[in-house]
């Protein structure tokens, strides 16, 4: 698959480059992308949720009532989870929701969730982008002339650029991220993908 490269300005350049159709081409699997984007939304859960169990609610152990001939139910004290005030059945303690994914199923996940951003056309190739200083408007402009300034995109780098990414910031609906850091969650939560020259070679060689 071959995508025309445009400037800021939203014009071809004259130039092209190539998406192999081994990253962007392949048979998707929806069940790999569901497990990649459920591991990373389990990463993001801080699991500090706690609530207080019967043995750590402050209050009187002594029995309320006489144990027979009242009636009603037994109860022990004020701290019986039947009560106001008591400790909680069953309730959350910390816990730590991450868990493992293999390295294969992982990269299918994201070739998947390329491929179907492809399929959509909604990727897109410019070239690479050098600002003097970080400005937001710059990054406003180069969605306007791409057309995506009203969806959510996803500016991908082929390396490091702190004038560019300080530039995204004040930008709620653009994200920037490093090829190599680029995860299916990502892909699959924005509209619009927008590829800086060189990071496609990235997806190339570390998906293929």
């Amino acid at each position: 698959m071959e995508l025309a490269v445009l400037n800021a300005q939203g014009n071809e350049t004259g130039r092209k480059v190539v998406l192999s159709d081994a990253v962007f081409g392949v048979e998707a699997n929806d069940h790999a992308i569901y497990l990649d984007v459920k591991q990373y939304l389990a990463d993001q859960r801080q699991g500090t949720h706690k609530s207080k169990q019967r043995n750590e609610v402050a209050g009187s152990t002594r029995k309320l009532k006489r144990q027979k001939c009242t009636g009603g139910a037994r109860s022990g004290s004020i701290l019986s989870p039947l009560f106001p005030g008591g400790g909680r059945v069953f309730g959350p303690v910390p816990r730590d929701y991450s868990f493992k994914l293999n390295k294969k199923l992982k990269q299918l996940a994201r070739r998947s969730a390329l491929t179907y951003k492809a399929r959509a056309g909604a990727i897109s190739v410019v070239e690479a982008l050098k600002y003097e200083a970080p400005k937001t408007r710059n990054v406003a402009a180069l969605a306007g002339a791409l057309k995506v300034d009203d969806k959510k995109v996803l500016l991908v780098l082929p390396e490091s650029n702190a004038n560019l990414q300080l530039s995204c910031r004040n930008l709620p609906y653009v994200k920037s991220v490093l090829a190599q850091n680029l995860c299916t969650y990502d892909v699959m939560n924005a509209s619009a993908i927008v590829l800086v020259e060189g990071a496609e070679q990235i997806l190339n060689t570390m998906l293929a």
